[in-house]
């Protein structure tokens, strides 16, 4: 610490900023972290989304066929397979949907860990999540903040092997991928989008990939079995 001496009350007071900003960056716990855990892979050096979400309301429909139906969304449940090939970090790789759910991932430990982030990944690190039987929560960087706040409550209810971030390039309002499975909604419906979103997580999460989601450790309620919003 001897480069700090003489340099008087200006440079105590940057030190002082600087630890209050290591603070905010973590996100680990309370309703507005990120719950990053990255015990399921590394964060990549993306920001997190720290934001305080607003709580969804109870669910409403529950039947994933009809939710999907109200919120005027589409769901398939089997895209077509480009592959499953494991590469390295930087890898350049391309893909023939807007929303991949298959195709190039990266090797571990690079897949992006469970965690809510205030920019996209890379694909062939979101997609590696997905082949260990995460659920991606993506929308659009145009949707209006209250809105992306509404999905940073969903997420809150569900984190444990999620992910959240926005997607520059989908041209969806919000959509959720797992592997070989996407469920795409154009236009923002609310809680009808909410309940879409979290039947087809309830259906979907941990059921495809080639790495079981047991493998990689899972902390918190996840979208098989989330947190129940408070009904009163």
């Amino acid at each position: 610490m001897g480069w700090i001496k003489g340099r008087g009350p200006a440079v105590l007071l940057l030190l002082v900023a600087i630890a209050a900003l290591l603070v905010g960056c973590g996100g680990d716990d309370g309703g507005g972290s990120a719950h990053v855990n990255e015990d399921t892979g590394s964060t990549n050096g993306l920001p997190l989304d720290e934001r305080e979400g607003t709580p969804p309301a109870p669910a409403q429909e529950t039947d994933l066929a009809a939710a999907v139906e109200k919120a005027d969304c589409r769901m398939f449940r089997r895209t077509n397979d480009e592959g499953s090939e494991e590469v390295p970090p930087g890898t350049q790789a391309s893909y023939k949907t807007d929303l991949p759910t298959s195709g190039k991932y990266v090797e571990p430990p690079h897949q992006q860990a469970d965690g809510a982030y205030a920019l996209m990944p890379e694909p062939i690190n979101s997609l590696a999540s997905l082949n260990h039987g995460r659920m991606a929560i993506q929308y659009a960087t145009s949707l209006p903040e209250d809105v992306q706040l509404e999905l940073k409550g969903l997420y809150d209810t569900m984190y444990g092997g999620t992910l959240l971030f926005p997607n520059e390039t989908m041209s969806f309002a919000a959509a959720a991928t797992t592997w070989r499975a996407v469920l795409a909604c154009t236009t923002w419906h609310g809680d009808k989008t909410i309940d879409a979103i979290r039947a087809f997580g309830k259906k979907t999460w941990g059921t495809q990939g080639s790495e079981p989601v047991e493998n990689f450790p899972v902390e918190g309620p996840t979208p098989r079995n989330p947190e129940e919003p408070d009904a009163s």
